[in-house]
């Protein structure tokens, strides 16, 4: 059963170390452990639907309830607090892309808002409600998961728009296939939401964001259908892929979408390897993909990252680990790297070679494949970990962003001291670099802090630490969103990276799908 409150299947549960805890409460305090509200508690106070009653809609304050919020931290605030605000009028499940196309006739006809949901696993409030006069129906894309047509020749995969990363996966791996987009949201988040929101995963160093992996789509509009074709390349005007991507429901509902597929790898790997410092480990990180070492993946942690993961950990393996690396010279700060091999047997094996070849020019020790394969097989729980931080009071926020190399520096520190700056002494920052470029790096920091016994002192703790650091982010020249998307909460900060007639093309995109603005309003701009 999955949390209706939280992250996840409810059965699944990560135990922090008491060394962890002491750890914690030494860097920022003793959190307070909430009085969560019960479901029925939130339930009981779900108001009247306001949708003209129809036998398509699932108008009960639970379902209402399940679907009224995503994964932000302010979402969790209201779920846990019980102080929801805004929920839908009713969720519908449709089975067919005829289906959404009804919904949105009905939405039309009735003076509804339509917001499409996926894998609620959104943390920037794409499918909240907004306060407003209009009715809202969240459309459920979950029945809607099938691999409708796979062209073997082509590579080419088309999926109905609500299927879920493991389902995905599944259905192609069974051809001997797969896609490869392995966000940290795989186990929930769907194909629809991918493209709406330009989602990355974890090895698009070699597959590709979702925009490289995106060939085409049908989308059910207030207008009409807009069915998108599949081509190899085209340099027939603009491309309207385009549109659909990052378009996070504006235009309409995504129904199905093709995907651009390869085969399983012969060979995958993960490897470890300790810098001594954090500016060894930047420049072996950016020699890795600017000499084109065949990496899947790159992902660097940066020292306070590093040490926290290790006191985290708290087992033996990790402290038979620090011993090794106290032998060897790696006392005290140390950056970790985990590195991604995938493809035929002798191209890993040259990948591998080229990549120990580099990091050893930058001064690390090789830790081999043990640290990168806890990553991996931890790499979709990790996330749980939010749940047993807030039973044991304190809250966790990601904000992230992306920069060219030369400003990667400057970015870590400026969002780290805004948060200091924000929040002083009670909160702990850190940050890795998740995607790595031949041009730059995504910077994703993680934000650690005390929950208030008020739920309004921890939303407005949790608003003060976005606001600072997002604005460092955009002081110091980095995009308001490498793979998380904009929604609600950064919209604000979008002009800044648009600039006023960029947004005022976007509106004017949305307005011609989509002239009463029904689609998801409030998103984006």
């Amino acid at each position: 059963m999955r949390r209706w409150n939280g992250w996840g299947d409810e059965s699944v549960r990560l135990d922090l170390p008491r060394a962890a805890l002491a750890y914690l409460r030494e860097r920022i305090g003793a959190g307070v452990s909430p009085r969560d509200a019960t479901f029925e508690s939130v339930v009981a106070f779900v108001p009247p639907s306001r949708l003209r009653p129809a036998s398509f809609i699932d108008a009960s304050p639970q379902t209402r309830v399940r679907h009224a919020r995503g994964q932000s931290l302010p979402d969790w605030i209201a779920l846990r607090s019980g102080q929801l605000g805004c929920v839908p009028d009713g969720v519908a499940f449709p089975h067919s892309a005829a289906d959404v196309r009804d919904l949105v006739q009905f939405a039309r006809e009735t003076g509804a808002c339509v917001i499409p949901y996926g894998g609620g696993t959104s943390v920037a409030g794409h499918v909240n409600p907004l306060q407003g006069d209009a009715p809202v129906l969240t459309v459920s894309m979950a029945h809607m998961r099938r691999l409708l047509h796979f062209d073997e020749q082509s590579r080419v995969a088309r999926f109905e728009a609500g299927v879920a990363g493991p389902d995905l996966e599944a259905q192609l791996r069974s051809a001997g296939y797969t896609l490869g987009h392995f966000p940290q949201s795989f186990e929930y988040s769907t194909l629809g939401g991918w493209i709406a929101t330009r989602s990355s995963g974890q090895q698009s160093l070699r597959y590709g964001r979702i925009e490289q992996l995106f060939a085409s789509a049908n989308v059910e509009t207030p207008r009409g259908r807009l069915e998108i074709p599949s081509f190899p390349a085209s340099a027939a005007g603009l491309d309207i892929r385009e549109l659909v991507l990052g378009c996070e429901g504006r235009i309409g509902i995504i129904t199905q979408a093709a995907v651009r597929v390869r085969p399983v790898a012969a060979h995958e790997s993960f490897h470890a390897w300790f810098f001594r410092d954090w500016n060894r480990a930047r420049d072996a990180a950016r020699a890795l993909v600017q000499n084109e070492t065949g990496l899947s993946m790159v992902r660097l942690a940066g020292e306070s990252e590093t040490r926290t993961t290790l006191r985290m950990a708290a087992s033996r393996g990790t402290a038979l680990l620090q011993a090794w690396l106290a032998l060897r010279g790696q006392r005290g700060s140390t950056c970790l790297l985990i590195a991604g091999v995938t493809g035929s047997t002798r191209a890993a094996e040259a990948a591998l070679k080229h990549a120990r070849e580099i990091a050893a020019r930058h001064g690390a020790l090789y830790a081999g494949r043990r640290p990168g394969s806890a990553w991996k097989a931890n790499r979709f729980r990790g996330v749980y970990l939010r749940n047993t931080l807030w039973d044991l009071g304190y809250a966790v926020d990601t904000i992230e962003t992306a920069v060219d190399w030369t400003r990667v520096d400057a970015m870590i520190r400026g969002m780290e001291a805004a948060a200091r700056a924000a929040l002083g002494n009670h909160v702990h920052a850190y940050a890795h670099l998740s995607h790595v470029y031949p041009q730059g790096s995504s910077v994703y920091g993680t934000f650690i802090f005390p929950i208030a016994a008020d739920p309004q002192a921890t939303m407005e703790r949790g608003r003060r630490l976005k606001a600072a650091v997002s604005a460092a982010i955009v002081q110091h020249g980095g995009t308001i969103s490498h793979q998380h998307g904009v929604g609600t909460d950064h919209r604000e900060y979008l002009r800044d990276e648009k600039g006023e007639l960029g947004l005022n093309a976007m509106r004017a995109v949305f307005a011609t799908f989509d002239p009463d603005g029904m689609m998801n309003p409030g998103k984006l701009v």
